[in-house]
């Protein structure tokens, strides 16, 4: 059944959620109404959240007024491909420097290859491929691309040179960690080969693994992610992002005008935009082992027709929940955000919907 707070609080907002699981007692109408569009907003958040189940973390930042609400939200959990984010930040600070630019070339060659989604291996095959940086941002923010990332990390110093960008930003709990390769091979149970890059190397050593060595390497890898963030602090970072803080002008709008182009994650929270509302954005999706789920994520900023911007962070470190329930989860709060906002119920009746038919689907 619904547990009672969350049935209570999806009514008054538009659409009852399906959560098995029991919350404390929501607030009478009366109550929820009388409650500032901030307020609402947490209540909703905490009754969404609070019945999923597994270990997430939400937050949102309203960047013109300078509020959050959270569920959860300074627990580190996982950020997988969301940390791209970082390095960008770490090559777009180095070309305001001046050490980098744009227009550098890089080399990527078959030793220099990923694993996961690397669309940039087809233009490598047998021999190499030469990218500029500017190639290879767009690769891995719109495209998600490993191998264009892992790229961009050795351009700009390595893996603690990301770090180091992340640090002297003072962006808060955010960590890089020691790249997609080494990260994804120790969380599966396994080391780094160079063949991992190439069909189903990796898959196939990996389901050859006991099933409780590869059990314990991905709790290892949850207990402490070496990419963990928690979402406050990534929303705040987009935040400064959007308001200029970060980086030069030019480099600001470059990286929001990638973030602009992702085409990862069509069923996360751009499911959850009403007519006028856009999204620049980034995923992140971490290993599954059996039923439990890790990494899966989705961090953007929505702005209003009227221009007021949210910076959003949903990150489900791990659930057993199926993908088309995590799916609805991060698209609810988009629709609760657009909700909240004080024009945001006309604009939310103009949706085609989908948000609401995943939510119910995935009951």
């Amino acid at each position: 059944m619904i547990g009672a707070a969350a049935l209570a609080v999806a009514t008054l907002t538009h659409t009852p959620v399906t959560w098995n699981h029991d919350l404390p007692q929501a607030p009478t109408q009366a109550q929820f109404t009388a409650l500032t569009p901030r307020d609402q907003l947490d209540e909703r958040l905490q009754a969404l959240g609070g019945a999923f189940g597994g270990s997430v973390g939400i937050a949102v930042y309203n960047v013109d007024e300078g509020w959050a609400v959270d569920f959860n939200g300074a627990q580190v959990q996982p950020q997988q491909s969301v940390s791209k984010l970082w390095v960008a930040l770490a090559v777009l600070d180095a070309v305001d420097r001046g050490a980098l630019s744009l227009s550098t070339p890089v080399t990527i060659g078959k030793d220099d290859l990923s694993l996961f989604h690397q669309p940039i291996r087809e233009r490598v095959g047998e021999g190499s491929y030469t990218a500029t940086v500017a190639a290879l941002l767009k690769g891995a923010i719109a495209q998600s691309d490993n191998a264009a990332n892992d790229a961009l990390v050795r351009t700009v110093g390595g893996p603690f040179a990301v770090q180091v960008a992340v640090v002297g930003k003072n962006l808060g709990e955010i960590r890089f960690g020691p790249g997609e390769r080494e990260m994804q091979t120790a969380a599966a149970g396994l080391t780094w080969k160079p063949e991992y890059s190439f069909k189903r190397a990796f898959w196939e050593d990996r389901e050859a693994l006991p099933p409780e060595q590869r059990q314990k390497a991905l709790d290892d890898y949850l207990a402490d992610p070496p990419d963990g963030a928690s979402a406050l602090d990534i929303a705040e970072t987009l935040g400064r992002l959007k308001q200029g803080e970060l980086l030069s002008p030019a480099s600001t709008d470059l990286l929001l005008t990638l973030m602009g182009q992702t085409v990862t994650g069509s069923s996360r929270l751009r499911a959850g935009l009403a007519l006028g509302w856009t999204l620049r954005h980034k995923t992140g999706t971490g290993q599954v082992n059996g039923r439990l789920a890790t990494g899966y994520n989705d961090v953007g900023l929505l702005t209003a027709p009227d221009g007021t911007v949210y910076a959003v962070a949903v990150l489900i470190g791990s659930t057993r929940r199926s993908f088309n329930e995590r799916s609805a989860l991060i698209a609810e709060v988009a629709r609760l955000v657009i909700a909240s906002h004080p024009v945001g119920m006309d604009a939310l009746k103009q949706t085609d919907g989908r948000a609401s038919a995943a939510i119910n689907d995935a009951g």
